[in-house]
């Protein structure tokens, strides 16, 4: 089969390797769509620390298949694996991106999406991933249906959604908040939807892009704010009496969002960092403690959200014809990462195997 093969940082190459071989319980997948992730492109062009792991490799491991938000229908499948995950083959499926180990502290804690071992497809060898015309989900995989009324580009979102999803669900919405978005990426965007689902007050989003803004309103931005026209916290302190905003969502991955969001803030907020980051990230912790008394969260994957996010995208609620912006052929995936790395050419870019 045709498949990108990672050979180290700015090395991806389109090779014919084996096709996978299932083994007992498991699936064999044909990949319908394959998303491309701000964290492929940090892992291409081989981000430092990424996953918080200093013994690990900068980028993916070599000789690895990327690709970790995918779409697929069952190939092959034996009895075990249909009693497992209820499905069969001729079935459109999705797997969440992390394969848990199952018997770690995290995993028999029920945090499993924090797994010691945290196999991620399309990161390490024993998971490779989806940027391939077939793939194998392991028996310790996470599996949901997924409706074939739906282009594939479509349904493989649902795995940025759940992430998006994962980071609302942290925030504790409430009924009278006041949300900010930072950044409306196919991440913000999940954000703006899952936000507005939890009915606050007012949700504002915040990019530098207006064609992205204007998709922001149409996932359910009451208030769009392009933060290259005058002071974006301003902005927020004139819209909330000069409090600033209750809860504030990070998902660009730059460091000046870090900063702009603890000060929009009003005292006592939440802030939830999603973004994944290229370079250490420096702030005045004061302003979190003395100052403010903030809740800093963290979020990572999209633990217990993909079944809502599926529900999300199958409902036809979202723009997604718009969000899922380009698809590509499998043999064009260079160009797909450059679109990714310019930032204002494409929303979603999937590559189709």
């Amino acid at each position: 089969m045709q498949a990108v093969v990672c050979h180290g940082p700015g090395d991806y190459r389109l090779e014919t390797v084996p096709v996978p071989i299932r083994g007992t319980g498991e699936l064999l997948v044909r990949v319908e769509a394959v998303g491309i992730c701000a964290s492929d492109l940090k892992c291409y062009h081989g981000a430092t620390k990424f996953w918080g792991d200093a013994d690990r490799p900068a980028w993916a491991e070599t000789e690895v298949v990327p690709g970790h938000e995918f779409v697929g229908t069952v190939v092959e499948v034996d009895q075990q694996a249909r009693e497992h995950w209820g499905v069969d083959v001729g079935d459109r499926v999705v797997s969440e991106q992390i394969v848990p180990c199952w018997t770690c502290r995290y995993c028999l804690r029920g945090q499993y999406w924090m797994c010691a071992v945290h196999n991620i497809f399309g990161f390490k060898r024993a998971t490779p991933g989806a940027m391939s015309q077939f793939m194998r989900f392991p028996t310790g995989a996470l599996v949901h249906k997924v409706s074939a009324s739906i282009p594939p580009a479509h349904a493989a979102y649902a795995e940025p959604l759940s992430c998006a999803l994962h980071a609302v669900e942290r925030a504790g919405i409430t009924f009278d908040d006041t949300v900010v978005v930072a950044g409306c990426g196919p991440i913000g965007l999940g954000m703006v939807a899952g936000a507005r689902a939890k009915n606050p007050a007012s949700v504002i989003a915040l990019d530098m892009a207006p064609e992205k803004l204007v998709l922001a309103g149409e996932c359910g931005a009451d208030v769009l704010i392009d933060i290259r026209d005058g002071d974006a916290v301003e902005r927020v302190l004139g819209l909330t009496d000069g409090y600033g905003c209750d809860v504030y969502l990070e998902g660009t991955g730059h460091p000046s969002a870090v900063l702009q969001g603890l000060t929009m803030l009003r005292k006592l907020g939440t802030y939830v960092e999603y973004g994944v980051f290229g370079s250490d990230v420096s702030v005045d912790w004061s302003i979190i403690s003395d100052d403010k008394e903030l809740d800093v969260l963290g979020a990572h994957l999209g633990p217990h959200c993909w079944p809502a996010a599926i529900r999300m995208i199958e409902s036809g609620r979202l723009p997604m014809d718009k969000i899922c912006s380009h698809q590509l052929p499998l043999s064009e995936f260079q160009r797909g990462l450059d679109l990714v790395a310019s930032g204002t050419e494409s929303v979603k870019v999937s590559l189709i195997p």
